[in-house]
């Protein structure tokens, strides 16, 4: 004799977990984007124009996200000495090799200078 299955709906707690977790999960992801961690993972034109800024011989290049909380920055001496900075929800910090300058990004896009050349 064959055997008869019945199909079960699902039920309506299995669908309000399943919905629980779909929008939990959502808003862990618009968190991660949109608070500057994932900067990264944001589109290109979300990405303001790159302002440039003289800091004591530096050429410094600027950039805010304007979808979230975060900056990135490149400078240079000449061809001496380059660094890179990005300040994806948390202030990032460099310090150059040629004579020690220390740079500190905030997400904001404000740009602090410390050491040598700063005094």
């Amino acid at each position: 004799m064959p055997v008869i299955r019945v199909r079960r709906r699902p039920t309506a707690t299995r669908l309000m977990a399943v919905a629980v977790a779909a929008v939990t999960l959502l808003g862990l992801v618009g968190w991660y984007l949109f608070s500057g961690r994932g900067a990264g993972l944001l589109p290109q034109d979300s990405w303001g124009p790159w302002r440039q800024k003289q800091v004591h011989g530096w050429s410094v290049w600027v950039r805010v996200n304007s979808w979230s909380d975060a900056a990135e920055a490149n400078g240079a001496y000449g061809k001496a000495d380059d660094f890179s900075l990005k300040a994806y929800g948390t202030p990032a910090t460099a310090a150059t090799v040629m004579d020690g300058t220390r740079f500190t990004l905030a997400p904001d896009g404000r740009l602090t200078v410390d050491g040598p050349r700063a005094r």
